[in-house]
């Protein structure tokens, strides 16, 4: 029988592996059509509120008719990633190495690394990695589940609106260029994106993934990107020891995982009551984190989450052996299982683009 991984957190309970520091290599934006550039035109700026300790923001504002939403139904996968890649070599005559386009062991975004990071800690949500060997690289790139696809059709305004409500946080926040102010009468459209590419390295496995960035922080004069990063996030006004406990326990493990990453330094969170306003403001630094959680009681560990990320990365080296575009490899998950994998050639499954694989391999 083909062979798993498990997920059982006490394996992973070991000491801290080697994550070198996380550099990046590069960005991209994406306009308000979903259009590449590869730039830094959607770069926004930090600019702390005037009124920092209560600052009042009403997120719901514009939701009902300052909103462009992205089409979710409009699959991706990791193109713009790909044409990063592409755009980076053309005309570069000195790289004529078959390996053209890539020379790290996995290239995938932040956010599906996020997802194995903390798959130790899920209890609710599965997930499917395709992943294809193509010219001594493997590319991961998610699936949609059954599930996820079910949820995401059927979710309830209020759950819109939430979302939306983060967007509109960021509005508040930041400023489109370096000597201008926050804009909250604007339109919030999450086609827009700046993203960060990164070159990391976690024990033997080398990655290339590229991750949405919310704003650079210009006070970090001397820094380098990611150390200028800023992520930002909103969540409920914490009441209750109970609710203290759900933040430390989800969320925190969710954003210390995204931030962690690609190196981003400083969480900001905005805590809003139950009409949507934004109350008080509070600053996570990313490898304090820990700090804040580990003496409460079950809760999650870092070392958990990646150990088991370089355990699933060795697992697809393992597997993953045929070298073709038109194969993959898919791994999928559901939790108190282990993870495991089947093989499927020229299927729905398939996500290289052929404009890739053929300037590539040209």
């Amino acid at each position: 029988s083909a062979p798993t991984l498990s997920v059982k957190e006490y394996l992973y309970d070991t000491y801290f592996p080697f994550y070198k520091q996380p550099m990046e290599v590069g960005c991209f934006s994406l306009d308000s059509e979903r259009r590449f550039f590869n730039d830094a035109r959607q770069l926004k700026y930090y600019v702390p509120p005037e009124n920092g300790k209560s600052p009042n923001f009403n997120l719901p504002d514009g939701y009902k008719d300052r909103y462009i939403k992205r089409d979710d139904n409009v699959k991706e996968n990791l193109d713009h990633l790909l044409r990063w890649i592409l755009s980076k070599h053309q005309g570069s005559s000195e790289d004529n190495s078959p390996n053209l386009g890539v020379k790290r062991d996995f290239v995938t975004w932040r956010g599906h690394l996020t997802k194995i990071l903390t798959t130790p800690y899920e209890y609710n949500e599965g997930w499917l990695m395709a992943v294809t060997l193509f010219n001594g690289t493997y590319y991961i790139s998610e699936v949609e589940t059954e599930a996820a696809k079910k949820k995401r059709e059927m979710r309830p305004e209020y759950l819109d609106k939430m979302m939306y409500m983060g967007y509109k946080f960021e509005q508040y926040m930041c400023a489109s260029d370096p000597q201008g102010k926050p804009n909250p009468a604007g339109i919030v459209n999450t086609n827009e994106a700046y993203c960060t590419v990164i070159q990391a390295k976690l024990k033997w496995h080398s990655l290339l993934f590229s991750g949405e960035v919310d704003c650079k922080d210009q006070s970090y004069h001397t820094g380098k990107a990611p150390s200028y990063y800023v992520e930002l996030k909103t969540s409920k006004e914490v009441y209750t020891q109970k609710e203290q406990r759900n933040l430390y326990r989800y969320k925190l493990l969710k954003w210390w995982a995204q931030s962690f990453l690609p190196g981003v330094p400083r969480i900001i969170v905005g805590f809003r009551d139950n009409d949507g306003t934004v109350v008080s403001l509070q600053t996570f630094e990313t490898m304090k984190i820990f700090h804040v959680i580990k003496n409460e009681k079950n809760m999650w560990k870092p070392t958990v989450c990646v150990n088991f990320c370089d355990a699933f990365l060795s697992f697809i080296k393992k597997v993953v052996t045929q070298d073709d575009y038109r194969m993959v490899y898919l791994f999928s998950w559901e939790p108190h299982q282990d993870v495991c994998y089947s093989v499927h050639k020229d299927s729905e499954y398939t996500f290289l683009p052929d404009w890739y694989v053929n300037e590539v391999t040209k």
